[in-house]
């Protein structure tokens, strides 16, 4: 309730007639404003209160600050934040903050305005070799190269997601002025789903799961066979139907299903000369997930949506998935596939290293 003066003027003054009694000041509260045993009178904390203001500033209204507004921006306080960091980088802002008996507030606010420092992800990559350098340069090449920025290039891969979550990079943060680039990776044991996905310049094939009954199965030469006959060829006539004119291209990795004798040849009959594969037309090259759009973008972002809706059974998880992937707009896919040829640019420029800096973003 909104208390005039005149009500805060009573109570102090009954407060102090009656020698500090909560109960008696109440009681007369009621009879000097009329109000029936329901109606609302100032509690024993608002009593005191107001008392307690009266007493120090002569006013039963709330006491005012005074002086400059308290600030725990201090250039001791950014001192212990930046010592803090420096010691213990991987540690997240809240555990700083607990730490050092700052709020979570302050001490992101110390991060980013005094310090300039950024929350960096950490990235899984694979360690490459020397001779891994060397066919990650001639892949690019070869892609370049040999396939026409206008044609439509398909790529292709699977992937699992458990039911109980995934590897949740959001929560991995290492604080420095500059992007460190570590590298981390952790297995997950837990229920799962596994498909096949596609990400094409004017949208997304799939997903396909891998099951058997209504249980996930793991993917062999002929359950990948059978994906190639039922599902994916099917499109691909559809699409040679209605765009006669059109190259194209399939890309696949170096698992072992995907390069089994049977599974090239019906890959080969499906994309004769246009297949990126181990013993493809085009070789791909392995340890290279900063290369495949569907590791650079399509699991990363599928899986950050995906697992929004928190589902609860594995049925629910294919649901969502259905849903996330048919909800993927065009011009993402687009960029996405422009994106592609920049990291290729990119990998032959560094000499087939791993692509760093602003090429892990999708422009």
């Amino acid at each position: 309730m909104a208390w005039l003066g005149e009500h805060r003027a009573s109570v102090v003054e009954e407060f102090i007639k009656n020698g500090g009694s909560v109960i008696s000041t109440q009681r007369a509260f009621r009879i000097r404003f009329e109000l029936g045993r329901r109606d609302s009178v100032p509690d024993a904390k608002t009593i005191r209160l107001w008392v307690s203001n009266f007493r120090q500033t002569g006013s039963a209204l709330k006491r005012k600050p005074t002086g400059r507004p308290r600030t725990a921006i201090t250039p001791e306080n950014v001192a212990r934040v930046r010592t803090s960091i420096q010691q213990s980088p991987k540690r997240s802002a809240v555990k700083h903050a607990a730490a050092l008996g700052l709020s979570e507030r302050s001490v992101r606010r110390i991060l980013h305005k005094e310090l300039h420092l950024h929350p960096y992800k950490i990235m899984v990559a694979q360690k490459l070799s020397e001779e891994d350098f060397k066919t990650r340069r001639a892949a690019c090449d070869d892609i370049l190269q040999n396939i026409p920025p206008d044609a439509v290039f398909i790529s292709s891969d699977e992937a699992h997601f458990h039911w109980c979550g995934t590897v949740n990079k959001q929560n991995f943060r290492y604080w420095a002025a500059e992007n460190p680039r570590e590298l981390h990776q952790q297995p997950l044991h837990s229920p799962k789903v596994t498909f096949w996905c596609a990400v094409v310049e004017f949208g997304m094939w799939g997903p396909y799961f891998f099951e058997e009954d209504g249980q996930t199965v793991t993917i062999n030469a002929d359950r990948y066979c059978h994906m190639i006959e039922t599902f994916l060829r099917p499109k691909i006539n559809q699409f040679v139907l209605d765009h006669e004119e059109e190259e194209v291209w399939f890309q696949q990795d170096r698992a072992t299903a995907h390069t089994a004798r049977r599974s090239m040849e019906m890959l080969r009959e499906l994309f004769p000369g246009r297949l990126v594969s181990s013993r493809g037309d085009i070789s791909w090259t392995p340890r290279s997930p900063d290369l495949s759009p569907c590791d650079f973008f399509l699991w990363g972002y599928l899986k950050a949506e995906v697992y929004k809706h928190r589902p609860r059974t594995l049925q629910e998880l294919k649901d969502v998935i259905r849903q996330e992937v048919a909800a993927i707009p065009r011009e993402v896919t687009r960029r996405t596939m422009d994106n592609f040829r920049e990291r290729l640019r990119e990998c032959l420029n560094n000499g087939g290293h791993h692509l760093s800096d602003i090429i892990f973003k999708i422009k």
